[in-house]
């Protein structure tokens, strides 16, 4: 780390030190862990800040380059704003802010302040981008429009939500009445997205209203690659007497590690409970087939629990095979 830096968060942690104790000499015993986990904050600050710009300048170039020059809508709170934009001469850039302050208002409450202070920020960043950015009007092709304002659309989006904020105020407000109507995310996106494409055909035309639908799963789709991750993953817990033979596979034949964890049946025909070890692996969907294979050749009657992870961070699935 540059020396400048590093003497900057040395005053930093010091600093903290002397406030919780302000009598006592301090060491570097001390100083060590707070300025490590001072390099871990300002790392993760500048990574996510480089998400949020790059999100906002492709979301931008989704607005500009394709949508707004099209007359097209979206779904969500940028829907919302391209349709306030459609019939109003208010400006993009200030309808994406004023609509967006209630949802962010909401999402200080149900989430946290500096989530939605990073999504305030985002959003009032995009507002001067679409306002003083001049992007290419890229082509009038209605098809493309919304198929590739969609993709940027939705890339910039998924950055953003990297980035740990949000230029799409409509996800907080999903999350909220999730949570007091007990149904799922998804289910009150598509309720407010059927009420804005449903204003759409009434007060454009229904053709505009059905590329809008067509934007919106674009820019949806790759909110998923971006977010989740291009590659799928599935975790896997195998629960057999030859547990042991299959970890010898899952380590030798597939490269893979795994996790033991010491469990105990609980069904059988006397009801007695008994000692077994349970697996645990992550796979990528192209090698899945592959371990059912193996497991079979081993256990036909193994009991296999399979489902999807959104993401990953350490461990070696993302490293290559070990040799």
């Amino acid at each position: 780390m540059n020396p400048f830096l590093s003497k900057i968060l040395v005053d930093i942690a010091r600093k903290r030190l002397k406030r919780k104790h302000s009598k006592k000499p301090i060491t570097k015993r001390q100083i060590v862990p707070i300025v490590r986990s001072l390099q871990v904050e300002l790392s993760h600050a500048i990574k996510e800040a480089i998400f949020t710009i790059a999100g906002v300048f492709s979301a931008g170039f989704g607005l500009k380059g394709f949508l707004l020059p099209n007359k097209f809508i979206d779904g969500g709170a940028t829907g919302i704003s391209l349709l306030l934009n459609n019939v109003s001469d208010i400006s993009l850039g200030i309808l994406l802010v004023l609509v967006n302050i209630p949802f962010l208002i909401l999402g200080a409450r149900t989430i946290g302040v500096k989530f939605a202070i990073k999504s305030i920020v985002a959003i009032t960043l995009l507002a001067f981008v679409v306002h003083f950015v001049d992007y290419p009007t890229i082509t009038d092709d209605k098809l493309l429009i919304a198929v590739f304002g969609g993709f940027f659309l939705g890339l910039g989006i998924g950055m953003a939500m990297r980035g740990g904020s949000v230029i799409d105020g409509t996800e907080v407000l999903a999350v909220f009445l999730s949570r007091k109507l007990s149904i799922t995310i998804g289910d009150v996106l598509l309720l407010i997205n059927i009420v804005i494409f449903s204003f759409g055909a009434y007060i454009l035309s229904v053709e505009i209203a059905l590329y809008a639908i067509l934007t919106y799963l674009a820019a949806a789709k790759t909110v998923d690659f971006v977010v989740d991750g291009v590659e799928e993953y599935v975790g896997v817990t195998i629960i057999s007497e030859k547990h042991e033979e299959l970890r010898v596979m899952i380590v030798e034949k597939l490269r893979r590690a795994c996790t033991i964890y010491a469990g105990k049946g609980g069904y059988g025909s006397s009801g007695d409970s008994y000692d077994k070890d349970i697996i645990y692996t992550v796979v990528t969907r192209l090698e899945l087939a592959k371990l059912h294979t193996e497991i079979d050749k081993i256990d036909k009657k193994a009991f296999i629990i399979m489902g999807l992870v959104k993401d990953l961070r350490g461990g070696m699935i993302k490293k290559k095979p070990l040799k």
